[in-house]
């Protein structure tokens, strides 16, 4: 396989866990320098967006890009990953006419595709011409770990901490984010 310069993977990472590790991952083997971008940056940066309306919502984003920045950055750097080999950004996927002030236009953008979400963000990357590439298409079922079952687990007190890098977990605990989530949770996380 023919690496790439660089390579762009996103995503919200609300909260960081496995299986974004998996396709950050996948990402980093296929180019020199990984470019991750954290979507949903800030609530300016934040739309509702028909195809998965929940997305955008306050409840659905309760992490700071600070926070995920350091997450990401923490749990990169406990695998070994060198510090110099990946750049984390803002990224507001909602919005393609500001890729070119976040991201390098010239970069492979890595999706994995679950759902018309994914489909949608493999079109806004094709409209602005792109070069892209899905790391792989899977139904829905196939997801695994989501951030939402992440943040339901930590908000009900169930067991979360195998779902995350230790990094992550540590991170999560010692920063009191996880009686964050609790208390901004809701019924619907």
């Amino acid at each position: 396989m023919k690496k790439s310069l660089i390579g762009v993977v996103h995503g919200r990472f609300q909260v960081l866990h496995n299986d974004h590790m998996n396709y950050i991952l996948a990402g980093r083997e296929r180019c020199r320098h990984l470019v991750v971008g954290i979507t949903n940056p800030d609530p300016t940066l934040t739309i509702d967006d028909p195809v998965d309306p929940a997305r955008g919502s306050s409840r659905h984003n309760p992490l700071t890009y600070y926070e995920r920045l350091c997450m990401v950055r923490l749990a990169l750097g406990e695998i070994g990953m060198d510090f110099l080999d990946f750049t984390i950004v803002p990224f507001p996927v909602n919005f393609p006419h500001l890729y070119r002030y976040y991201v390098p236009l010239d970069a492979t953008f890595y999706l994995t595709i679950y759902d018309r979400w994914g489909e949608k963000k493999l079109e806004m990357f094709c409209s602005q011409g792109l070069s892209t590439e899905v790391l792989w298409r899977r139904g829905i079922d196939e997801k695994g770990i989501t951030g939402t079952e992440v943040r339901h687990r930590i908000a009900r007190g169930d067991p979360w901490e195998h779902l995350v890098p230790k990094a992550v977990w540590r991170y999560i605990e010692e920063t009191g984010l996880a009686q964050r989530i609790r208390k901004t949770s809701g019924e619907d996380v």
